[in-house]
Order: C-alpha cells, then sequence, then structure tokens
C-alpha cells in the first residue's frame, strides 16, 4: 500500500467518527447559547469529537494527502509552498481556497476555549456541523480521481 492509500485509510477512521457524531448532533442543530449552556457531559463529549476528529481530518488532508495525490497525479511538490499546492489541488476540483481558508478560521476559533466567547464557539460549531460534510466530500473526490 503506497503512502496516500495508508492516508487515505486514516482518513476514513476520522470520517466514519464524524458521520456517527453527526447523527447523533442533529437533535442539537442549531445549536444556541441556551442549548450550548445546558449541554448535558455526553453532549458536550460530541462536541469535543466533532472539533477533534475535524481538525485531524483537515490537517491530515493539508499536511499530507493533497501532496501525496498530486505526486500520483505527476505534480512535483517538493519545494512547494502550501499555497502552490492548495492552488493546484483547486484546479483539480477537490476544493476551493476559499473554502479551505474557510476551514481553517473556524478550525482555529473552536481549538482554544475562552469562556467569555460562548457565541463565537456556537457558532464555530454550527458551522462545523453545516460543513463537515463538505470537508469528507474532499476525501471523496480524491479517492474517486485515483481509481
Amino acid at each position: 500500500m503506497n503512502r496516500l492509500n495508508t492516508h487515505l485509510e486514516e482518513a476514513k477512521l476520522h470520517i466514519k467518527r464524524l458521520e456517527d457524531v453527526l447523527n447523533r448532533l442533529k437533535k442539537l442543530y442549531p445549536l444556541n447559547v441556551n442549548k450550548f449552556e445546558s449541554l448535558t457531559p455526553q453532549e458536550q463529549d460530541m462536541l469535543d469529537t466533532l472539533a477533534f476528529r475535524f481538525s485531524k481530518l483537515q490537517d491530515l488532508l493539508g499536511a499530507k494527502i493533497f501532496r501525496e495525490f498530486l505526486q500520483e497525479t505527476g505534480f512535483i511538490t517538493e519545494g512547494k509552498s502550501f499555497l502552490e499546492i492548495l492552488r493546484e489541488i483547486e484546479k483539480e476540483g477537490i476544493v476551493d481556497i476559499d473554502t479551505w481558508n474557510e476551514f481553517r478560521k473556524v478550525r482555529n476559533s473552536i481549538s482554544h476555549d475562552y469562556p467569555d466567547e460562548v457565541e463565537e464557539k456556537v457558532e464555530a460549531i454550527n458551522y462545523l456541523i453545516e460543513n463537515t460534510p463538505e470537508l469528507i466530500e474532499v476525501v471523496k473526490k480524491i479517492e474517486s480521481k485515483i481509481k
């Protein structure tokens, strides 16, 4: 198994957990401040899982899968900046740069626990619930292109 396939197998583990937690979070969506402040410990754990797995999947895509995919398609990635890699990924129709940057922005905002920024956290969680399927779709597009 080559490195790309190994990384895609890891991505599938994250996707499985993301899909499971998204199904269980449907009853909370859309989340608001009142709901957020009255979450059970189990519901809080589900939100933590969502944030963790989203972050892990996005990191895996950005740090490994995009480069490996482009190398498989003959694109030279050595010495290329991440922005150059991302531009090539966009040309392939996998994800556009603006969407990717929005994923990063939201991911960064939820990775910090600031008690006085509950509204921003709730907004970020709702974004993750709405847009995690789009991140999952990035992996599926790559898989379909290598078959």
